[in-house]
């Protein structure tokens, strides 16, 4: 008899090279990497180019010559667009269940339950084949009786030659000889939440694959370790441990910062940086339905120049009230910047962290927060319409005026982010939506 509950882990194949190569068919069957801030390190792959070895976190400068010879392609990383496609993939996945939990910008956990007949294999085939066609993204399906066991189905689906082909693996469907095998043929390190350092350890006890941690003591295994991998265990065996989180937990800390395409020393810049930085913490706060307490602002120089002056401050602020608000905030960063910011240096970073959170129902106002301003009820109006605009026209058609006077000038910044090779917003602005043209 089949069980009554299954999780299953939807996972985007490739997923920033996938995005890319939607709006862009040539680059399909070409090796493809994405880039990290400044086009830094390779974060994400296409088959191809993982096939010529290149390793997640290489730094581009080392491969460029070699990559750009084999007919590579580099990008830099559009985060609108992967953020938008999240949305819609998410938005498809959801139609399977009505409990999800989003657990990545490509990753979502479904719950099936209550289906004693229910086919899951099917269910899986539509599933992918929808997602792949309302949004355009390959997906991977994987199915167990638990999240963990999902996870490691998933894995399966990707990368096993016996399920790849068909993009999603069925453990609960599977002959209980033929699952062992299948646990025994992954290694340790690649169970979910198995760092480098507890697979070491795991491995000079004897444990070195999935099988061995589901037969290992969980007793022992939560003695020598701690209750976590205790329940990695136990859900390995098929026992429940972890419930899907539906909402996730609010945030404890919001960290918004970014290193600069180049070396910066005026205080201007770092002021746009600064503010940039605190409407987008503010954003977030918004999102989790949170206020924060404490501000910090930080600077940095390159660290790991010694012919460089080194200065690394930072300076913590407490509002008088905890706030949400973009504008109360980028006051406050700004004070802090003038009151950490020295002439003679080059700094290679900013950035503001939140701190101290309080949920916006748990809030004890002041009387006098918005003193000789507007109200609080229409502060709050003002910014959920900035939200709602930025969110449908892209993230800032409105900003502070201490961000930039203009695109032009924010653009032109030589605090941005370098990115080089950086794809249209394709579906977040009206002037690079790709255009058909009939021949």
């Amino acid at each position: 008899m089949r069980s009554e509950r299954h999780f299953v882990l939807v996972d985007g194949n490739n997923f920033y090279v996938s995005c890319e190569r939607l709006f862009r068919p040539a680059l399909r069957h070409r090796p493809v990497v994405v880039l990290s801030n400044n086009d830094g390190c390779c974060v994400a792959r296409s088959n191809e180019a993982k096939a010529m070895g290149i390793q997640m976190g290489t730094p581009y400068f080392q491969i460029r010559k070699a990559f750009e010879k084999a007919g590579g392609i580099a990008l830099s990383s559009n985060y609108t667009l992967y953020a938008d496609l999240s949305t819609r993939m998410m938005s498809v996945i959801g139609q399977y269940s009505d409990r999800q939990e989003i657990y990545s910008i490509d990753e979502s956990f479904l719950e099936w339950e209550g289906f004693r007949h229910f086919d899951t294999e099917r269910m899986a085939i539509d599933l992918r084949r929808k997602v792949e066609r309302w949004v355009g993204i390959p997906v991977g399906v994987g199915i167990g009786e638990t999240k963990t066991l999902a996870k490691l189905a998933n894995r399966l689906a990707k990368k096993h030659p016996d399920f790849k082909a068909q993009g999603y693996c069925n453990l609960p469907g599977l002959d209980p000889a033929e699952r062992q095998r299948y646990l025994e043929e992954t290694p340790i390190g690649e169970v979910w939440g198995i760092g480098r350092r507890w697979s070491q350890k795991l491995e000079t006890l004897g444990i070195r694959n999935a099988r061995d941690l589901s037969q290992a003591d969980p007793s022992r295994i939560r003695s020598t370790f701690n209750v976590i991998l205790e329940r990695t265990a136990l859900e390995l065996r098929g026992v429940l441990c972890l419930a899907l989180e539906e909402s996730p937990p609010p945030r404890q800390q919001i960290i918004a910062s970014r290193s600069f395409g180049g070396l910066v020393t005026d205080l201007e810049s770092l002021r746009q940086s600064i503010s940039t930085h605190a409407a987008r913490a503010a954003e977030k706060l918004r999102e989790d339905g949170s206020r924060a307490h404490l501000l910090t602002v930080f600077l940095h120089t390159p660290p790991f120049n010694p012919k460089e002056p080194q200065y690394h401050p930072q300076v913590t602020l407490r509002l008088k009230t905890p706030s949400r608000d973009t504008l109360t905030l980028t006051q406050a960063a700004l004070r802090g910047l003038e009151a950490i910011y020295r002439e003679g240096f080059r700094y290679q970073k900013a950035g503001v962290m939140l701190g101290e959170m309080t949920r916006e129902e748990r809030i004890q106002t002041d009387l006098f927060e918005f003193e000789g301003a507007a109200s609080r009820g229409e502060r709050d109006r003002l910014l959920a319409t900035m939200d709602r605009i930025n969110q449908a026209m892209g993230r800032n058609t409105l900003w502070t005026a201490s961000q930039g006077l203009t695109t032009k000038e924010q653009a032109q910044g030589n605090w941005r982010m370098n990115r080089g090779n950086l794809s249209p917003a394709y579906t977040t602005r009206w002037n690079e939506i790709p255009k058909v043209v009939a021949r």
